[in-house]
């Protein structure tokens, strides 16, 4: 018994001398995750791929250096490391749900969204367990009423309205410019389908034609819609779109000689995601014409501090597999939201403390002019309510195979907030 008792207190003692060598940093290591819920299977796998990239690469950065972006003298919190964390809910809104659950268990005070499904699967929840999140995706839908999913670009509609005032701005003839809806058939696609966007357009001076649906992904031409849109004297469709959409339609049109530059003038335009550099790159001067309102500058753009950002955090990350997508930049926008977030909660909340509503609260509320390097349109703001970030839209167009920025229009918020 004796020997027993011995052996028990010895071993006690090693447990406590190995204790006491681990040093303090380690014992008390402080970790927040940043990432969330990605639809890496299906049609946004290209898009969310690009995403998740570019959140890895800009924690990896803060991690190592502890600074926010080149331009900022902000710091982040020396004692505490970023780690990513994400699933892949292959854009089915019960496996995001799931996930959602199982990421915010796990401890995470941040979210994300990629597409219009699970933001409607999930922005609820996310506003009664009052989680802050970021989202590629952004219909109107977000703001009935403004919740806790921040954007990065323009609502939907909105982006939709700035190509209608560049358009309006550019028309010569004296009869109101026909307009008309081209868009997927999905919840992101039908999402413009509000009386808010309809009167604006009317209000604007365009006569409003209807409606025509593509699938998200189409297996065949389009041609039945496209044919409807010239035999109603279409001047500009309008609709939501991913590229793998967009680029059959406008071949579709090319090949029915319809386009701003062929023998029917028709002029189709897209918010982001359908972005006109990913689009140019695939479709080259056979997607001449294409506009894009809301998205970013061509990652080739170096001498934009942000782009340039973005190309030396491959260069120290990426060796060898850099990413091309422009949806990269998204994923470093989306990484400095979510960190600032957190980093501007713990001025007002103990790190022990924090809860998913301290960082929306004292957080996402608080990001007001947060500089991105101009990798987004204006610095990005946030407030109750406050939920698109920027307040001028970027107007992008395929010309001669290259997207070329033609424009930049205000954000008219013409929802209604409810």
């Amino acid at each position: 018994m004796a020997k027993l008792k011995w052996m028990l207190l010895a071993s006690l003692a090693i447990l406590l001398t190995a204790a006491l060598l681990v040093p303090v940093s380690a014992q008390a290591e402080k970790v927040l995750y940043v990432g969330g819920t990605q639809s890496l299977t299906g049609p946004f796998a290209e898009d969310s791929a690009a995403v998740l990239a570019g959140i890895e690469d800009f924690v990896a950065y803060v991690n190592d250096t502890k600074n926010l972006a080149p331009w900022r003298k902000e710091k982040f919190p020396a004692d505490v490391k970023l780690e990513v964390m994400w699933r892949d809910d292959e854009l089915k809104p019960p496996k995001a749900l799931s996930i959602y659950e199982e990421l915010k268990a796990k401890g995470m005070l941040v979210g994300r969204i990629s597409g219009s499904p699970i933001a409607l699967a999930l922005k609820d929840r996310m506003w009664e367990d009052q989680l802050g999140a970021t989202s590629m995706a952004t219909g109107p839908y977000y703001l009935s009423p403004p919740q806790s999913c921040f954007t990065y670009y323009p609502i939907y509609t909105d982006s939709i309205a700035a190509i209608a005032d560049w358009f309006k701005t550019n028309w010569k003839e004296s009869r109101k410019p026909k307009v008309a809806y081209l868009t997927a058939d999905n919840a992101m696609g039908r999402s413009i389908e509000i009386p808010e966007m309809k009167a604006y357009l009317q209000k604007t001076g365009y006569e409003f034609v209807g409606t025509q649906y593509v699938p998200l992904v189409p297996t065949s031409p389009p041609t039945t819609q496209l044919t409807w849109l010239k035999q109603k004297g279409v001047d500009l469709a309008l609709g939501v779109m991913i590229n793998p959409g967009s680029q059959p339609t406008v071949k579709e049109m090319v090949r029915l000689g319809m386009g701003p530059h062929l023998a029917y003038k028709m002029t189709f335009g897209v918010p982001a995601p359908g972005h006109a550099a990913v689009f140019a790159e695939a479709m080259g001067e056979l997607g001449d014409g294409y506009v894009c309102a809301g998205s970013f500058r061509p990652m080739d753009d170096l001498a934009t501090p942000g782009i340039k950002f973005c190309s030396d955090l491959q260069d120290k990350y990426r060796t060898g597999k850099r990413i091309t997508h422009i949806m990269y930049e998204a994923g470093v926008l989306e990484g400095m939201i979510q960190v600032e977030a957190l980093r501007l909660a713990m001025q007002k909340v103990a790190f022990e403390k924090l809860t998913p509503g301290d960082v929306l609260k004292h957080g996402f509320y608080r990001i007001k002019d947060l500089p991105t390097g101009d990798i987004s349109s204006t610095p990005l703001t946030y407030g109750k309510g406050d939920i698109e970030g920027v307040d001028q839209i970027r107007i992008d167009q395929v010309q001669k195979g290259k997207s070329v920025k033609v424009g930049i229009f205000p954000v008219r918020h013409i929802y209604t907030k409810k």
